[in-house]
């Protein structure tokens, strides 16, 4: 080994304050240090169109006093997209990564892997008080909560008030009356999601649910598909997309899709998210004036529907260096004042259940400008005593670490639903989800 001469110490010796230094500033930069040492707190998330995100980031910096700041960090809009940046990064235990925004299926997958923390008893009381049971579901794992819940979503029956004077309660009295309206000559389509996706999985789960069944157990382990529930749930997908209601590209029909199809007025019927309330007001006024909407359709027999819930809620990564103040920040983030500015904003729905009857969400108007270049004053949410009873008995998808999995086996098995044989693909399913359970989803 070459030993260092007398001028290389003697140098080093000079140079040693500066490294010190150096390495000190380096150190806080890799932990999140911020201006004047304020630590930042990164939050990974999809950018909010409306900007109600990047609002919640600068109200709770400035609530914070001087504690810590919130610096947004964009993901793609697309959940898929999301996920695979954020499973890369954590999985090579990113600490850049201090508050994530976690699409609802995440929880178990993102929890058993270590990626995401848990709430102390103290902040989970905070972020859970008054919200949404499903939406605790949802940010819960193995009984312990690992999110913080923050904003819902699920679907609705959306009509036709000048066709259908009163919205079936089931998918059968649906399907009699686009058949009556197809024999008069009206419009009839029923639009749905189709595309081998997500959305479809939600559309099998919700009509699963609604017929008296579920996928799996509550421990996540175990198919459970009885067989007579998941006939009916199948039969109605099938049924659906064989009859003169359904879409020509319904094998491809995705939420936008359903959306435009149901704004050039082809349409009778969709179930589909809130979207589509201000799409149709600024793109088809006609047939917003004449949108009604209701309970998203049981299944005879079945008592009143169960609907798939959505959203996003907020995790803490585990590799950050600040995950005290992450907890904080969290609850400051999903405050009821920033899940009514994001619903306002962005329409996103809130977790918190008395904010449906909140003045302030309910009596919200939004400024929309039609085709012709009209402006007029629109509710934002004239539905939300209709959402706030959808969403109190919501259902999850299932609660597993291999959800990614299972839903592809889902949907795999599934497309194209006008091929759908109820009698013996509730064997397939089982099989199908059996093997993603053992890991084996993707051979």
């Amino acid at each position: 080994m070459r030993r260092r001469g007398r001028r290389e110490t003697s140098e080093l010796r000079r140079l040693a304050p500066l490294l010190v230094v150096l390495t000190l500033i380096a150190a806080a930069c890799g932990s999140g240090g911020g201006e004047g040492g304020v630590p930042t707190l990164h939050w990974y998330s999809y950018d909010e169109p409306g900007g109600s995100y990047v609002d919640a980031a600068k109200a709770c910096t400035a609530a914070a006093h001087g504690r810590y700041r919130i610096d947004l960090v964009t993901l793609p809009n697309d959940a898929d997209q999301q996920r695979e940046q954020l499973v890369r990064r954590l999985a090579a235990k990113d600490s850049d990564i201090d508050l994530i925004s976690q699409d609802v299926i995440w929880t178990a997958e993102f929890a058993q892997a270590g990626w995401i923390l848990p709430f102390p008893k103290a902040e989970a009381t905070k972020v859970t008080k008054g919200r949404l049971k499903p939406s605790v579901q949802t940010a819960t794992y193995e009984h312990r909560l690992f999110a913080a819940p923050f904003t819902s979503n699920t679907q609705l029956l959306w009509y036709r008030k000048s066709l259908v004077p009163h919205p079936p309660t089931t998918w059968g009295q649906a399907l009699r009356d686009t058949q009556r309206l197809d024999q008069q000559g009206k419009p009839h389509q029923f639009q749905v999601q189709g595309q081998r996706y997500e959305g479809l999985v939600v559309w099998f789960i919700s009509l699963l649910e609604s017929a008296g069944t579920t996928v799996l157990d509550k421990t996540g382990t175990k198919v459970v598909l009885a067989t007579k529930p998941t006939e009916r749930a199948l039969s109605v997908m099938r049924d659906l997309s064989r009859s003169s209601a359904a879409p020509a590209a319904l094998s491809t029909a995705r939420e936008d899709d359903g959306r435009l199809a149901w704004e050039s007025g082809s349409s009778a019927f969709m179930v589909n998210y809130t979207f589509v309330w201000p799409s149709a007001n600024t793109n088809a006024p006609d047939i917003a004036q004449d949108m009604g909407w209701a309970r998203y359709p049981g299944i005879a027999g079945g008592g009143p529907s169960k609907v798939t819930i959505g959203g996003f809620n907020l995790g803490v990564g585990a590799f950050g260096h600040h995950t005290d103040l992450a907890f904080q920040a969290a609850a400051c983030l999903t405050s009821e004042k920033n899940q009514i500015d994001a619903a306002i904003k962005g329409g996103l729905l809130p977790t918190t259940e008395a904010l449906y009857d909140d003045p302030k969400l309910t009596d919200a108007t939004q400024d929309v400008t039609d085709p012709s270049g009209k402006t007029k004053k629109v509710k934002s949410f004239p539905y939300a005593d209709v959402l706030k009873a959808t969403l109190a008995d919501a259902v999850l998808r299932p609660q597993t670490p291999f959800y990614n999995d299972v839903s592809l086996a889902i949907s795999r098995t599934l497309h194209p639903t006008n091929h759908i044989d109820p009698q013996a693909d509730v064997q397939r399913l089982r099989d199908a989800i059996k093997r993603a359970l053992k890991g084996e989803g993707l051979l």
